[in-house]
């Protein structure tokens, strides 16, 4: 039988990886691939972020490019002020401003991942936009996440970032009333697991409500039962998630690592 590698162990490999460039590198590049696979990206709009060692500075997707076109080589390192510090490009002005305020608010936010998915939009449209515990699966999300209520247009300004930053917390994941969502980190495997499945239990819960009949929600006492056993597996399902879907990658998008 193979080695079993412990909770502290895989938390010091994915600490490891945040102080290795080349390795944060190629994380979000996969995640950038995985999410134009999933029908997550929104031409070339939409961005995700990491931070890089000393917090004054993240990666992120130069304005222009396609989610399926990013390469670990073609990520841009920002600063706060949005200058260009390495690569070539531009920042687009939301992803510049919403990043920001949340890599600088949040210190715990190494990913940030920021998308407009088809089913958890769905849900910030919803005059009722607070998803129900529907089925198991949904239960990873209770009590997970922050409900943005405030929309006033494009976050293209730095106080916007910031009010959003507040109205997050403490939270990893914010849904934005008539927007779509972020999804805050420490680590890349771990932003990417709960963009996966918050996506997919929004649909779930969107057949629920289409099918036209009356939704059955989990209690309340179960799911806080049921959460420190999903918790128990959390990041070790992150990670592998993440190192099969990257196997996926190498067979048949292998540049994303150029």
């Amino acid at each position: 039988m193979g080695e079993t590698i412990s909770l502290d162990q895989r938390r010091q490999e994915s600490w490891g990886r945040q102080e290795n460039e080349q390795a944060i590198r190629e994380d979000l590049a996969a995640v950038h691939r995985l999410a134009h696979r999933f029908g997550w990206d929104d031409n070339i709009f939409n961005h995700f972020s990491c931070a890089l060692p000393g917090g004054e500075e993240f990666l992120v997707k130069a304005h222009g490019l396609l989610m399926s076109e990013v390469t670990a080589s073609n990520l841009i390192v920002v600063d706060q002020e949005g200058r260009i510090t390495r690569g070539n490009g531009t920042v687009e002005r939301s992803a510049l401003h919403i990043h920001a305020a949340i890599h600088l608010g949040r210190p715990d936010a190494f990913c940030i991942l920021h998308v407009h998915p088809p089913y958890t939009t769905w849900l910030s449209s919803m005059e009722d936009n607070q998803l129900k515990m529907t089925n198991q699966n949904t239960i990873r999300f209770f009590d997970r996440i922050a409900y943005d209520d405030v929309y006033e247009g494009l976050a293209v300004a730095r106080d916007e970032g910031q009010r959003m930053c507040q109205a997050m917390a403490d939270k990893r994941i914010m849904i934005h009333v008539n927007h779509g969502v972020t999804v805050a980190a420490p680590t890349v495997e771990e932003a990417f697991f709960d963009l996966y499945y918050l996506e997919l239990v929004c649909k779930e819960y969107f057949l629920v409500v289409s099918s036209g009949g009356s939704p059955r929600v989990i209690p309340d006492e179960i799911c806080r039962k049921t959460v420190p056993q999903l918790e128990e597996e959390y990041l070790e399902s992150a990670q592998l998630t993440m190192e099969a879907w990257k196997r996926v990658l190498e067979r048949e998008e292998p540049d994303f690592r150029n």
